[in-house]
């Protein structure tokens, strides 16, 4: 008789553990969406060309351009991004902003979101089709990596509208402390595509597995390139050499090969280093003070390298929000901090 009274008992507690999962579950539902502040507005300084509408800065020579990709998981970081960009401008108002989101993503939404922080911002939302590029994707050591927007910036030239000759792709996980004009108007030479900081300090041998290196016809491809690492997430890219060289698909052909013979571990770093490293434009490395995020350790925080500072990047696995969120920041996350537009969740009502 004994198991008989205790069979009640644990239909109590199975019962109370289904009827806790299930709120815990509508709670999660019910949470409210992450709500932003709206930026005050800036203003061309006196010396700023006049253009007077986002049509004509579209296809304006006098425009900088800046691409970035636009997620729910990111936005948080894409807002601070933009409030920086603008503050630290001497010409906002000739900035227009290229947004490459999910086709996938609710992109009213991540539209309205910007629109409510910035209502001035000359904006266009543009959708990337995952499909193609998800069949190309190899699994890599950080799985944040193998989202499909994480390879957006290879079919940029494919995506902005044709008359837009150059521009500066930025990652979400930065702030700029200097004018992006500065940025924009670095000089590419005569052939090169892209710019960007390269650091020839690095193990350039590392972004690449023994396969490829063993391999001579593989290992072949840096031989007459003094081929150094870069990171992709601050670059000045040529549109139209980029479109006339097709070198969207010089990337992809490295992603189809990769898919065979596993010849890197990481994203979409790989293949922008076969294609371009050892021969890209020199940007200086204020541009770039990356690795702050920890790179791919957790829980690592990191100093500023030496030298001036133009662009804070939280490039690895720690971002200044979680960390900030979780009360167990890094110092420099203190950087960040002043340009975080969420509302604390007790004013969302107000």
């Amino acid at each position: 008789m004994k198991p008989q009274r205790q069979l009640p008992l644990l239909f109590i507690f199975i019962s109370f553990f289904i009827t806790t999962a299930a709120a815990s579950i509508r709670n999660a539902a019910a949470a409210p969406p992450q709500q932003f502040r709206e930026a005050p507005e800036f203003y061309n300084s006196a010396e700023c060309p006049s253009i007077e509408n986002t049509h004509e800065l579209i296809c304006s020579d006098e425009a900088v351009h800046a691409a970035m990709t636009l997620d729910s998981a990111y936005i948080r970081g894409s807002m601070a991004a933009i409030l920086s960009i603008l503050q630290h401008s001497s010409c906002p108002q000739n900035i227009i902003f290229h947004f490459v989101a999910s086709a996938s993503a609710d992109a009213s939404h991540l539209r309205a979101t910007i629109l409510a922080s910035f209502p001035y911002l000359k904006f266009e939302v543009y959708r990337f089709d995952d499909s193609s590029v998800s069949g190309l994707i190899s699994t890599s050591i950080r799985s944040a990596l193998d989202c499909p927007l994480n390879y957006a910036r290879s079919y940029l030239a494919n995506i902005l509208p044709l008359c837009v000759r150059k521009v500066v792709y930025l990652d979400s996980d930065l702030v700029l402390v200097d004018d992006i004009a500065k940025l924009s108007e670095t000089p590419l030479g005569e052939n090169q595509i892209l710019a960007a900081p390269e650091y020839c300090n690095a193990n350039f041998t590392s972004y690449f597995t023994p396969t490829f290196w063993s391999n001579p016809s593989l290992s072949l491809t840096f031989a007459d390139r003094k081929a150094c690492y870069f990171n992709t997430g601050v670059m000045v890219i040529d549109l139209h050499r980029w479109r006339n060289g097709d070198y969207t698909r010089k990337i992809e052909e490295w992603m189809e090969l990769q898919k065979r013979m596993r010849i890197y571990e990481l994203g979409s770093l790989p293949p922008f280093l076969l294609v371009f490293a050892g021969d890209i434009a020199p940007v200086d490395h204020k541009w770039n003070q990356h690795g702050l995020g920890g790179d791919n350790f957790r829980g690592l925080c990191r100093d500023l390298h030496p030298g001036p500072v133009s662009l804070l990047h939280w490039s690895g696995k720690g971002k200044p929000w979680a960390r900030l969120d979780a009360n167990r920041p890094c110092p420099l996350d203190a950087l960040w901090a002043p340009y975080d537009l969420l509302k604390p969740p007790f004013s969302f009502d107000s």
